[in-house]
């Protein structure tokens, strides 16, 4: 059974250390030695001797009948954008090449809590300022099921790193999809949770050691299960001693059976149309939970896909002025101010929204709150428990590539994260699981949006989903990894 470990869900080794059928150390050897042998370059730093003293603490505890939380001697992976203790963190940029926490990230604090065990940080583009993961410092990370294609960013070697059986699971973050894009083209689980139940002081950028973070960004697990997903959720709302906190979330599970659910089904828009394969796997789905005897309805969505976006593009380039260091800052005021009053660029956009005046983000802020309630009337004035969207308009593109093709036409590259940022400013949970496969062989995911925590929500209709389509993520990324990782020898 060791042999076989690795290819299972997290869940399942978890077990298989409770009833003593391994031990952490040996377990994590299990998954070091993968690492190793591995060609997909997700894993870019551990620490071998500090994971196998964890892991024998991990031993030890069990030995005596103890356990400090539920990951206890569970061997994972965080992604380089989160500090960690002792163990360098770059977040993909040359400047922090040397940089060695003193100083776990809060979310990082909470797994260690509850007895998870670090081998190491898997890779990101610099920081984490990319839609495909690849940095001068560590280089270009494959997707396992085609090295030819992209695993998306910014959380593209965690989600990598899963699908490889690398890591039972990994810690992602999420501002502008940059957890649910690389766990759609890598057909992996990925959970953005709920804002602001999992804190993301630690997470870089910001500059290291700052307190404050983006009020956007979200930590969040990517694992093979959506069950896996729950184990994390639950271990990164507990807060870790070191917080000195009150207070414990309990989130709510669904309140009735997956038949009885209401879900919306958001198929396409004209703003962000997706191709044929996804509208097939989403037809698809739509059949699944019609037979399973829930109550499926197509929706033009609850609020305007291009209005959304632009009000999500102007938060998204205010929150990250502040990471920004004077010199620069102060050269982009001078541009933005420059720039004539008609120019609709690309790039005079950016430069507005990342100058724009505190006037302007509070007024920002106020549409963005006003935005929340629609989101929330539509859930609970329209009778809905669940929106499936798609996750991306098409499978994952080229390594590399700066376009994004859709059934022969030519998109915006950003388009990939379009239908993710329909929740990324307004704080819904929202998860992303493997679907069905395009005709590339390539997986197709889609996205599930609840009310704000209603997380437990959909882990329950992702699993149910895993199951009727026969099986999870990890059942065919094993075998297509094998086959690929056969053809290198």
């Amino acid at each position: 059974m060791t042999t076989d470990l690795t290819h299972q869900p997290a869940h399942v080794q978890l077990q298989a250390l409770d009833r003593r059928e391994i031990s952490s150390r040996e377990l994590l050897d299990l998954h070091l030695a993968r690492i190793d042998a591995s060609h997909v370059n997700a894993v870019v730093t551990r620490d071998d001797d500090a994971a196998r003293n964890a892991a024998r603490a991990a031993d030890e505890r069990r030995a005596r009948n103890e356990s400090s939380g539920t990951l206890d001697g569970l061997p994972l992976t965080i992604k380089d954008s989160f500090e960690t203790a002792g163990l360098r963190t770059t977040s993909g940029a040359e400047d922090l090449a040397d940089h060695v926490p003193a100083r776990d990230a809060d979310a990082v604090a909470r797994l260690r809590h509850q007895g998870a065990v670090i081998m190491g940080k898997t890779n990101t583009p610099k920081y984490c300022q990319d839609l495909h993961t690849d940095n001068s410092l560590f280089g270009l990370t494959l997707n396992p099921h085609d090295p030819e294609r992209t695993v998306g960013g910014s959380s593209g070697g965690p989600a990598a790193a899963v699908a490889a059986h690398l890591t039972p699971a990994d810690l992602g973050s999420d501002l502008a999809g940059s957890l649910r894009l690389p766990a759609h083209y890598c057909g992996v689980y990925g959970l953005r949770p709920t804002q602001g139940l999992v804190p993301a002081r630690g997470h870089i950028p910001r500059p290291p050691g700052w307190i404050t973070s983006s009020d956007m960004v979200t930590p969040g697990p990517l694992a093979r299960h959506p069950r896996d997903l729950d184990l994390f959720l639950d271990a990164l709302t507990t807060p870790a001693p070191a917080e000195n906190s009150p207070w414990r979330v309990t989130l709510p599970t669904a309140q009735c059976p997956i038949g009885q659910l209401r879900v919306a089904v958001w198929a396409d828009d004209a703003s962000c149309f997706v191709d044929r394969n996804t509208t097939d796997a989403l037809a698809a789905l739509e059949r699944t939970l019609a037979s399973a005897g829930a109550s499926v309805h197509r929706t033009a969505g609850p609020v305007g896909f291009a209005d959304s976006l632009r009000l999500f593009e102007q938060l998204l380039h205010a929150t990250t002025t502040a990471a920004t260091d004077d010199d620069a800052g102060a050269a982009e005021l001078a541009a933005a101010c420059d720039l004539h009053t008609d120019d609709a660029s690309p790039r005079a956009v950016i430069l507005r929204h990342r100058t724009q005046t505190h006037r302007a983000w509070l007024r920002a802020n106020e549409e963005r709150l006003r935005l929340q309630q629609t989101w929330h009337r539509f859930f609970a004035d329209g009778q809905y428990d669940v929106l499936i969207t798609p996750a991306a308009p098409t499978a994952a593109i080229p390594a590399g590539s700066r376009s994004l093709t859709v059934d022969g036409v030519e998109r915006s590259f950003f388009d990939q994260t379009g239908w993710a940022n329909l929740t990324s400013h307004v704080g819904l949970p929202s998860l992303v699981m493997p679907a069905a496969h395009g005709a590339n062989g390539l997986p197709i995911g889609v996205q599930l949006v609840g009310p704000a925590y209603s997380d437990r929500t959909l882990l329950v209709m992702a699993e149910h989903l895993a199951a009727q389509s026969g099986g999870t993520a990890d059942d065919v990324i094993a075998s297509r990894s094998k086959t690929w990782l056969s053809s290198r020898g």
